[in-house]
């Protein structure tokens, strides 16, 4: 991207509407990381990046919603997993870019949006994904929101592996092994960092 082209409107989703199973159940957007919930942490990072945060989540939306951003809840049934957040996510997303990241990330960097955005644009794709050691993240990627179509048809035909309908469409990885562990998702109590 030419520096003195302004950058496109990007939309942030922050997907937090897992089930939290290998938390034990919990709702690992709610879980406290140094203090606050992971999801504030997530929110705090990606918000400096994009020009509006929307939350997906499937339960607890009051609780969300205290964090000041519009939250809703999947349009399919019975945690469907990310894909079901992103397709929400692109039916409401008011930009043309849409830019997401998973609830129990919360060290997100924060150049995360600009480096797939570089990229998506110089390869002209329809989703970059952040990559790190040569495996893919993708849950964490910007995508186009005109993909909606295509993912609705994905959905209903009963596909719900985030990374195979990526890799059906014009993808471009982005490397991040700079800042790898900011990819770690903390997914288990034994994940979190010891308290004090």
């Amino acid at each position: 991207m030419n520096p003195t082209t302004p950058r496109p409107a990007i939309s942030g989703l922050v997907l937090a509407g897992g089930r939290g199973l290998r938390m034990g159940g919990a709702d690992k957007g709610l879980v406290d990381f140094r203090g606050r919930p992971m999801a504030a942490s997530v929110i705090a990072a990606l918000a400096p990046q994009v020009d509006e945060i929307l939350i997906s989540a499937n339960r607890n939306l009051d609780i969300y919603a205290g964090f000041g951003y519009p939250v809703f809840a999947d349009e399919l049934t019975g945690f469907a997993g990310p894909l079901a957040g992103l397709h929400a996510g692109l039916a409401r997303a008011r930009h043309t870019l849409v830019a997401t990241a998973p609830c129990d990330a919360p060290l997100l960097p924060a150049d995360l949006v600009a480096r797939l955005l570089a990229a998506l644009l110089a390869d002209d794709a329809e989703i970059a994904v952040a990559a790190t050691g040569g495996r893919s993240h993708p849950v964490f990627c910007l995508c186009r929101r005109t993909l909606l179509p295509a993912l609705s048809t994905y959905l209903a035909e009963g596909g719900r592996k985030v990374d195979a309908w990526q890799r059906s469409r014009k993808r471009v990885e982005v490397g991040f092994d700079d800042v790898a562990q900011a990819f770690a998702n903390l997914n288990s109590p034994a994940d979190l960092p010891p308290s004090g």
